[in-house]
């Protein structure tokens, strides 16, 4: 495959030294952008386009045509693994997410199937191939999944929920029964995420996006454990690189010291979590990602430098931040905002890697 001409992104996620911070956005490929709407409705539906491989790299190369940054991200969604194991994705308009075969009983569970993500889920890997030729080394592709607790939600509630109340009365009345089902999903995305590191991906990201909804301990029982079962069984090296992995639970700042102890190499953070302290605890073993609150890139292009600036303060000199926004860059964004963002962090953090 073609050499990479631009790997600060790879080489801040291993805490090398980098000329600038990189920078790139969680949902960069998405409705904020026109020219994705418009390819959108070409495909038909979100799930079409997905399963398309040539417009599902189109849509992941739109903001790389538009915008310096640092990494592109695989376009996808995060339930393809339920999906493959036979619930039955659709989604209703406004209502996102659904499941036509939702979770229930124990003999759901037990006849849930170890996704075979050559089988099962063909059309994420031919979209990973064509990315990684169209970009012909630009810069690194990130692959993705959803965490287990995460999926297991879903899977369990049918859908989106505000109080996750099926899938905590599972963990906390049956928790043998919930480790059953994190256990397939932990083989499954081990599974899904080596596959896209063989077919190109050179970073991967696991979203957790709802380990915050729960207690502590259950936090450590139902969501850490499985992510780090994940972490010890991914590809550690391809093509001659390290294969460095993100961690990301949104809402997970009380935890970075148990994250940071699971190998992975870096950690995300939503805009909850002061970046500084984080570094000062967790720096030292772990690359930080993160974390302007999205909502920032609705205010002018001078607030947002100045909150760039603020967060790459915070941070400090030296590697190991790669920028990024605390969730995903939400639809009504101006891409022009977007832009400004991107660019004050090139701009602004090259006095922070002076002496890397």
């Amino acid at each position: 495959m073609a050499e990479l001409k631009n790997d600060r992104f790879l080489r801040a996620l291993m805490r090398q030294p980098v000329d600038v911070t990189p920078v790139w956005m969680m949902r960069q490929a998405g409705r904020y952008l026109p020219e994705y709407r418009a390819t959108r409705a070409k495909a038909g539906s979100f799930m079409d386009l997905c399963k398309n491989p040539e417009l599902a790299c189109e849509v992941t190369l739109q903001p790389l045509d538009r915008y310096p940054l640092d990494a592109a991200i695989l376009f996808s969604d995060i339930l393809t693994i339920p999906d493959a194991m036979g619930l039955g994705l659709y989604f209703e308009n406004g209502e996102g997410p659904r499941f036509e075969k939702p979770i229930t009983t124990a003999a759901d569970i037990e006849a849930l199937p170890v996704v075979n993500t050559v089988k099962d889920l063909p059309y994420v890997l031919d979209a990973v191939r064509t990315i990684r030729r169209e970009l012909n080394g630009r810069v690194p592709l990130i692959g993705f999944s959803g965490s287990p607790w995460t999926l297991a939600t879903y899977m369990v509630e049918g859908g989106s929920s505000k109080d996750f109340r099926r899938a905590k009365a599972l963990a906390y009345n049956q928790p043998e029964l919930m480790h059953q089902l994190l256990d397939k999903l932990s083989d499954s995305v081990i599974d899904y995420l080596n596959q896209q590191i063989l077919a190109g991906a050179q970073a991967v990201q696991i979203f957790d996006t709802w380990g915050g909804a729960l207690a502590h301990d259950a936090y450590l029982e139902f969501s850490l454990k499985p992510m780090q079962k994940i972490v010890q069984g991914l590809i550690k090296e391809h093509d001659g690189r390290p294969v460095p992995v993100i961690l990301f639970t949104k809402g997970g700042g009380q935890w970075l010291e148990a994250m940071a102890a699971t190998g992975a190499q870096a950690l995300g953070l939503d805009w909850t979590t002061d970046i500084g302290s984080a570094r000062a605890r967790v720096g030292s073993h772990v690359a930080l990602q993160g974390n302007m609150d999205p909502a920032i890139l609705y205010a002018t292009p001078a607030r947002i430098r100045a909150e760039v600036g603020k967060i790459l303060q915070s941070f400090g000199s030296g590697s190991g931040h790669v920028f990024n926004l605390g969730h995903g860059i939400t639809p009504e964004v101006d891409p022009e905002h977007a832009g400004a963002f991107i660019n004050a962090v090139h701009e602004l953090s090259a006095q922070y890697h002076e002496a890397d």
